[in-house]
């Protein structure tokens, strides 16, 4: 059996396939030891013998946000020991002269520097002598640190001088991360940052996945698989996930990306703009089929430190069902980003103290207590409202404590959005708002409504969409090389990716399966800063000097054909398919959905309580519409329809809601 399991701030998603079709079990996360919540979901759904176990774990986004890593001693070229510490010369607060520089990862006292030096063009100038790598060794063994990391100046341009100080290290027994391996890339800030970040994280992940593999072995049998998804949406195995875990930063929230993406694609939507709003957080993307299907990047930022390997572009916000509400010290009303997790979690679940958002939604009527994860969970509306209306602050009722934060809680959001659109020059007008996650559905008309944006899709099982997305998604690597050629070499690239293609296929062939690799490169200018990535086809090289062109003028309004250009990186991607799934259709009939009417009530809309249906969603059928205001309940989510909004069930059973344009 192939079984998905996300592990969330609130809940674990676990996903499967039962007689063709998909299944989901919710339970409650385990903080203390995520591994609990995921043998637990194995027991539950009886996953038999030696299933293949596929996880989004927040382990690494956790250790980052919570600064709860390893000591990491770097090591790097003798003179540059501090430049992991001063960085660049941008800074986040330009005109902030009292705010405080950044903290690094790296104390002083755990910066070592190698006496080497390697020439830009790979050239080996100055070796370290054996008795030089035995006094570092001792330096490391000496400063009680949990990992290392090495980054030497130019080992991207060659490599050996950092395999030398590697093997040197490794009687150490400490976890060990090589630039080289990790990133062989030019950029020594990023490189090493990157670097250290993975070592930083390696300590915890290992011993994390070590026992989750244990544990899974031990209740399924020794043939069990566990893999990891990536942060650039693809799945490596977990042993890699150990050795390499800076690129599982963001695993979870990647399988909300494939899994949107492959949902809108089977729903006929080419052009989404997705919103994952979960326990802790929500996460918005945006993906274009056209132009390749969601965005990535390789400059993103974790919890204030660069991180250089490929990841999904993904904006995350600190907004989710658990974000705690409260006054400050000017009786604004603030939302988040703390948030009360599984535990003590909302006060409506039964422990908590201090208002959520959750709270909120259950008081004024958004969330139906009786239907709650299919009703396994008991909602106590009575304590959620004594509380709210003991926190009210300034306000006059604990009803409008609760509008409040939705207010707040939704204009955070709509930001959110604004930033990975509005601000890169997508206008969200011509996006459908994927909405999923345990919250999404409830807030995406409301936010739809603000960014005039027509139409909502809420995929089938929303609330489990992450793990959907990492049951279906591909087995992916990415390798890359510098090589700063110019832009005339662009016709013998094809010898040097046939290296990185061996490379890739020896990984490949460790683990039984064959990849299919494609090929960009990174190009700029001569004398340019900063480079951008097109597709590489080695038949037609040509065609990628035109497409180079063609994105600089659409990305900063100007190109240059008579230009010199410059190689700057190659980059290989090798992906092997995942086994197929198509989700069954059925022709819709029209309907009016009176079959899944359980019950008419009042739902708190502008202030106002309004009379609304109440829809049980697996009991719809293809082809029926809804008209609001009204709430459809479902096992893992609920989704708000409005007043003038109106719903229709598609042939997969996306709900596909139109917002019109008086509402907009």
């Amino acid at each position: 059996m192939r079984v998905a399991i996300d592990t969330g701030g609130t809940f674990t998603d676990c996903v499967y396939l039962s007689g063709g079709e998909l299944c989901v079990l919710k339970i409650f996360s385990t903080p203390a030891d995520p591994s609990l919540a995921v043998t637990q979901a194995l027991a539950s759904i009886e996953a038999g013998a030696n299933p293949h176990v596929r996880h989004g774990t927040t382990v690494g986004t956790n250790t980052m946000l919570e600064h709860t890593g390893a000591r990491v001693a770097f090591v790097t070229t003798a003179g540059f020991e501090d430049t992991i510490a001063i960085g660049r010369q941008a800074r986040a607060r330009l005109y902030d002269w009292f705010a405080p520089a950044p903290e690094c990862l790296v104390p002083p006292n755990l910066r070592f520097g190698v006496p080497e030096r390697v020439s830009a063009e790979g050239k080996i100038l100055r070796s370290p002598t054996e008795e030089e790598l035995a006094a570092l060794r001792s330096q490391i063994r000496a400063s009680e640190a949990e990992a290392i990391a090495i980054s030497l100046l130019f080992s991207f341009a060659s490599p050996e001088t950092e395999r030398r100080v590697e093997a040197a290290l490794l009687s150490l027994g400490l976890t060990v991360s090589s630039s080289h391996r990790i990133l062989p890339e030019f950029r020594e800030y990023e490189r090493a940052s990157t670097t250290v970040v993975n070592a930083y994280l390696a300590p915890r992940m290992g011993s994390y996945l070590a026992h989750l593999e244990q544990g899974v072995s031990q209740q399924h049998g020794g043939g069990a698989r566990v893999d990891v998804m990536q942060s650039s949406g693809g799945i490596i195995p977990a042993r890699l996930a150990a050795r390499e875990p800076v690129r599982t930063i963001l695993s979870g929230p990647a399988g909300g990306v494939i899994g949107a993406c492959q949902v809108a694609r089977w729903a006929g939507f080419e052009r989404i703009i997705g919103i994952d709003m979960g326990g802790t957080s929500t996460d918005v993307f945006l993906a274009d089929a056209a132009s390749g299907g969601p965005q990535r990047t390789r400059e993103s930022i974790v919890a204030g430190v660069p991180v250089s390997v490929p990841m999904l572009d993904i904006h995350t916000i600190g907004a989710g069902g658990g974000s705690i509400a409260r006054f400050d010290v000017g009786d604004m009303l603030r939302v988040g980003p703390e948030s009360a997790g599984a535990d003590p979690g909302p006060i409506c679940f039964g422990r908590g103290t201090r208002p959520t958002v959750t709270d909120a939604n259950l008081l004024l009527g958004r969330l139906d207590a009786g239907t709650f994860l299919g009703g396994g969970v008991h909602l106590d509306f009575t304590v959620a409202k004594k509380i709210l209306r003991e926190q009210k602050g300034p306000l006059e009722t604990a009803e409008d404590f609760a509008s409040g934060i939705l207010r707040v809680v939704e204009t955070n959001m709509e930001k959110a959005i604004r930033v990975i659109s509005v601000e890169r020059g997508h206008d969200p007008r011509q996006f459908t708002l994927v909405a999923f996650g345990g919250g999404g559905p409830l807030h995406a008309c409301s936010l739809a409504r603000a960014l005039r944006m027509p139409t909502v899709l809420v995929p089938a099982m929303p609330g489990a969409l992450s793990a959907v997305g990492i049951l279906l998604a591909d087995s992916v690597r990415d390798y890359s090389r510098t090589i700063m050629l110019p832009g005339p070499e662009i016709e013998q690239l094809e010898s040097i990716f046939s290296d990185l293609e061996l490379h890739a296929a020896e990984d490949f062939s460790a683990e039984d399966i064959e990849g299919i690799p494609s090929h960009s490169i990174d190009l700029r200018y001569l004398r340019q800063g900063y480079e951008l990535n097109v597709p590489f086809d080695p038949r037609y090289p040509q065609h990628t000097i035109q497409a180079f062109h063609h994105l600089h003028q659409r990305r900063y309004g100007f190109s240059d054909p008579q230009k010199p250009i410059e190689i700057v990186n190659l980059r290989l991607r090798m992906s092997a398919p995942s086994e197929p799934y198509s989700p069954p259709f059925r022709h819709p009939v029209p309907g009016d959905g009176g079959s899944a009417l359980y019950a008419e009530r009042e739902i708190f809309f502008d202030g106002d309580l309004m009379p609304s249906r109440f829809y049980h969603r697996g009991k719809l059928t293809p082809g029926d519409s809804i008209c609001g205001p009204a709430m459809i309940t479902e096992y893992t989510s609920a989704t708000i329809l409005p007043p003038r909004c109106s719903a229709r069930v598609d042939g997969y059973g996306n709900l596909i809601i139109s917002i019109p344009e008086e509402t907009a």
